[in-house]
């Protein structure tokens, strides 16, 4: 487990396959509840090749001087990401 927030990652590797590598990572906030979003790609087994750009962002607990992931929204795709983007330009820009 991570001590620090960056120390994080969602990195995982399984029977000496990396299955979710870690491309990009960016502090939202840091304390005792801290979220990060991450870029990433999953392994695809049947392709034999990583698949496309996803995103996530997490949220962590500091406990016993560790951090734990207590929650996550998967963006699936570039699409998702690009409407998330728009509505928030647009509230934004409404205040």
């Amino acid at each position: 487990m991570a001590e620090t927030v960056d120390d994080l990652t969602i990195d995982y590797t399984e029977d000496g396959v990396q299955l979710r590598k870690q491309l990009d990572k960016q502090v939202l906030s840091k304390g005792a509840w801290s979220t990060v979003m991450y870029k990433y790609q999953d392994w695809n087994k049947p392709k034999q090749e990583y698949g496309p750009d996803k995103y996530m962002i997490a949220r962590y607990q500091k406990s016993g001087g560790v951090f734990k992931q207590r929650s996550k929204f998967n963006i699936s795709s570039k699409d998702q990401a690009e409407k998330i983007i728009a509505a928030l330009q647009k509230w934004i820009s409404e205040d």
